[in-house]
């Protein structure tokens, strides 16, 4: 069955954490806005002098009980008025006016988005609002770790066992959105992840990059492990540093970091490649750490869902196409971009499964499908496929 929930505009909330920034305001200043009015709170200059933390958690908690409760407000407003409220909209102007007050408050926009995403996350969780997010897991997995990242730790995620799974939670309405991995700095493309999207053209609404760290965890000394446990692609990113600090230990590919963790609180011996708060998780020991062979080790995540992204000016798009097998047939598409003046910035060929020396093309260019270079190009792209998938336009990650 199909969870839904209703929405209207979200409400905007300066990032409290400027008190912290800049000490002369004495208390923080929460814009929001409720039934179309603007509500702020004041406080005079002067009564700074001599807060510590206590004093400024208990002001971060109640602005924070104030959003949420604002919330509240709002969802049952659009609930009576039948006002339509969509997570995806909440999420994107609250990230948005972070990013927007980030200098105001001499803030990182990464950190102030990361921020107020945890509060969105807070307050449509209080509100009870049901949209699912499917991730591949169990908790902890890099899945995981992705998807609060993007949508915040209080999110309704809901681990899979798959990336086909993923994809089917969405098919059958039990899920909105979807955290898929699709590439790795070190290996590359994620093969399961591409052929799910050649067999469902899921849009593509976000992306998440993900700075992954691998950590040998186990609950003995390194000299005592026989048996490591790991996700193949997790295996393949530390095999280097593997086979020079543990080479007599037998290699065991699973399904998940996150499981492998489990793996090595059961079973004597056992060590697991997995991320630091697998180990939190497990009770771990964390004998090493950032052992992957890469120190840039970066996995790219799409999310997945039916959803549509307006213009940010720093967009990106992503294709999937099929052409003519025939000499040139490759060169000329590109030619299409060319004109365009459109930067690509991933193209990767994959074998289709019915076809053989026959492939689908996905490609990711820089700007938005709504732009006029980029909606030119696709239309004399369209003249040259067979098939031609526009899995979606969206906002450029950052780290």
């Amino acid at each position: 069955m199909k969870r839904s929930t209703k929405s209207s505009k979200p409400a905007p909330a300066k990032a409290a954490a400027s008190k912290a920034v800049t000490p002369k305001t004495t208390k923080p200043k929460l814009a929001m806005r409720a039934s179309g009015s603007d509500q702020d709170s004041h406080a005079s200059d002067g009564q700074s002098v001599g807060l510590n933390t206590a004093d400024i958690d208990r002001q971060l908690l109640s602005l924070l009980a104030r959003r949420v409760e604002l919330t509240r407000q709002e969802l049952q407003s659009a609930k009576e008025t039948g006002t339509p409220w969509e997570l995806w909209q909440m999420h994107q102007a609250a990230v948005s006016q972070a990013t927007r007050l980030s200098a105001e408050l001499q803030l990182q926009p990464e950190r102030a988005a990361e921020w107020i995403k945890h509060v969105v996350s807070l307050s449509y969780e209080s509100s009870h609002v049901s949209e699912p997010i499917a991730y591949l897991g169990p908790i902890y997995s890099y899945s995981y770790l992705a998807a609060a990242k993007h949508f915040g730790l209080s999110a309704p995620l809901v681990p899979v066992a798959t990336i086909a799974a993923v994809f089917d939670e969405l098919i059958r309405a039990q899920s909105t959105y979807g955290v898929v991995p699709i590439e790795n700095s070190t290996d590359g493309r994620v093969i399961d992840t591409l052929g799910m999207f050649a067999r469902l053209p899921i849009k593509i609404c976000g992306e998440v990059l993900l700075p992954v760290h691998h950590c040998l965890l186990g609950r003995c000394p390194r000299a005592e492990i026989v048996e490591i446990y790991s996700k193949p692609q997790a295996m393949s990113q530390c095999r280097g540093w593997l086979s020079k600090h543990v080479p007599d230990a037998r290699l065991i590919e699973i399904s998940s970091t996150a499981a492998a963790a489990r793996l090595a609180v059961e079973k004597p011996g056992a060590a697991a490649v997995a991320s630091r708060e697998a180990g939190i998780h497990h009770g771990l020991q964390i004998i090493d750490e950032n052992i992957e062979d890469n120190q840039n080790n970066v996995t790219r995540f799409a999310i997945i869902g039916n959803k549509e992204s307006s213009p940010t000016g720093s967009d990106k798009t992503s294709l999937m196409f099929q052409l003519r097998h025939q000499p040139g047939a490759l060169a000329e598409a590109m030619v299409a971009f060319q004109k365009a003046k459109l930067n690509l910035t991933w193209i990767e060929s994959f074998p289709l499964a019915d076809h053989p020396r026959e492939y689908l093309f996905f490609v990711e260019l820089e700007g938005h499908i709504h732009t006029k270079n980029v909606a030119t190009a696709l239309e004399e792209l369209r003249r040259q496929t067979l098939r031609l998938e526009v899995l979606g336009s969206y906002p450029k990650a950052t780290d």
